[in-house]
């Protein structure tokens, strides 16, 4: 479905004076401090974050999958969903497809749908952690399997994404690996990685000279006694070995708990390592919880690594991807990915409120509670009217989820597709 651009307009109408009160004031404050509004406004608008094919409908985990009615039957309702997405927030203007879960079956009609919807295609994704009616098993691991077949198989796989990829449009490719182990003794660990160099630089070989590629990480699950890619270092040694285009993608919920992200960030960023991110949120492990739940002031800290990395000419910002990553046992997919979408763009607002040039000072003054309350003056500041301003000059919804509701989106899907559809993936 689309939505009405008069209805729209009519809505926001409807919340104008109290935004312009509330933007104009912000700006007033922002402004007495030495910041430039309208620059801020152009950044908020132009920091835009990929949606993932397989985030569109209900999630589940291995107890049970409840759905929510009016998920998308197939690629093109999909890309329906996030052209709504796009229409709310203009936040998104493209999407991550997931093989095998999303082939197109008619390019031509796929690639069509996307334009007209203003979407571009971002990093491929393939899938070596599940069965899918290939002729061998990945039970044992993929690209990393002690069987050389199977590790063809698996490269063959990410070289037919690559072929899909190509395509589309698409600039990159996203591996991640649930290879390894269980027990003790099951698996060679040094082999185990030695293979995987070996499936990657393959793979890496078949890949267009403008691409890039992705390597993700995580600690463990599927697999608890050994995962062959556990952590940001091993990523870093395999990318490093395979090429220069290679880099590590940092996924906020493959990490053990307390663990120091933007730590992980900063040396990535210094060593021009970084290939993106998969936006979530956790509590205990790999949650997939919205991005900004449980965490917002890690968040902002993350983004303040990547700023003051892109300042200082450490990474380019523009080399750098960004994508949601997400599961949604319980909400309404597209009103958490809204709720994401917001709390991403505000976090990254609030990082470039941050006094670089004082925070530098007390830092290399040794101004502990100063160095600190340069990054709380930022952080506890309300920048809602910013990122709402941003998103109505760009012909958004001054409140995309009261819109959404207002218009009874959810009702209507479920009127199209039914209360029994169910989206492809997991």
């Amino acid at each position: 479905m689309k939505l009405s651009l008069e209805q729209l307009q009519e809505y926001n109408q409807s919340l104008f004076s109290s935004h312009q009160e509330e933007f104009g004031f912000l700006a007033n404050q922002l402004s007495k401090e030495g910041n430039d509004v309208n620059g801020l406004v152009e950044k908020i608008k132009a920091f835009q974050i990929a949606v993932p094919s397989w985030a569109l409908g209900a999630g589940g985990t291995r107890f049970g999958r409840f759905g929510i009615g009016g998920e998308p039957r197939d690629l093109e309702e999909k890309l329906e969903d996030i052209g709504l997405l796009k229409a709310l927030t203009q936040k998104t203007d493209s999407v991550s497809l997931h093989i095998p879960w999303d082939i197109p079956s008619d390019y031509a009609s796929i690639q069509s749908k996307a334009e007209s919807l203003g979407i571009s295609f971002d990093a491929m994704n393939s899938n070596t952690f599940q069965d899918y009616g290939q002729p061998h098993s990945y039970k044992l691991g993929s690209l990393g399997n002690a069987k050389k077949s199977v590790r063809d198989q698996a490269v063959a796989h990410n070289v037919e994404v690559i072929e899909i990829g190509k395509k589309l449009g698409s600039k990159g490719l996203t591996v991640w690996l649930a290879d390894g182990s269980n027990f003790p003794g099951q698996a060679s660990l040094r082999n185990s990685l030695h293979w995987t160099q070996e499936s990657l630089s393959e793979i890496y070989q078949a890949m267009p000279e403008d691409w890039k590629l992705l390597v993700e990480y995580k600690p463990y699950e599927p697999n608890f006694y050994h995962t062959i890619i556990p952590d940001w270092g091993t990523s870093s040694l395999l990318c490093k070995s395979v090429g220069d285009r290679a880099k590590v993608l940092v996924d906020l919920g493959h990490h053990l708990p307390n663990t120091n992200i933007e730590q992980i960030v900063a040396t990535l960023v210094y060593q021009d390592m970084l290939a993106g991110f998969h936006f979530n949120d956790s509590k205990y492990g790999d949650d997939d919880l919205t991005t900004g739940s449980i965490k917002p002031y890690q968040l902002f800290l993350i983004f303040c690594e990547l700023i003051s990395g892109s300042e200082d000419g450490a990474q380019a910002w523009e080399s750098i991807s960004w994508m949601i990553d997400a599961s949604h046992n319980t909400k309404d997919p597209l009103e958490d990915l809204m709720q994401a979408l917001e709390m991403i763009s505000i976090s990254f607002t609030k990082a470039l409120l941050v006094n670089r040039e004082k925070l530098t000072a007390c830092q290399m003054e040794g101004d502990v509670v100063g160095a600190q309350e340069c990054l709380q003056e930022a952080f506890q500041r309300d920048v809602r009217p910013l990122v709402k301003e941003a998103r109505i000059q760009l012909g958004g919804a001054a409140d995309p989820i009261g819109h959404y509701r207002k218009m009874d989106v959810r009702k209507k899907l479920i009127q199209e597709r039914g209360a029994e559809s169910r989206s492809t993936g997991l």
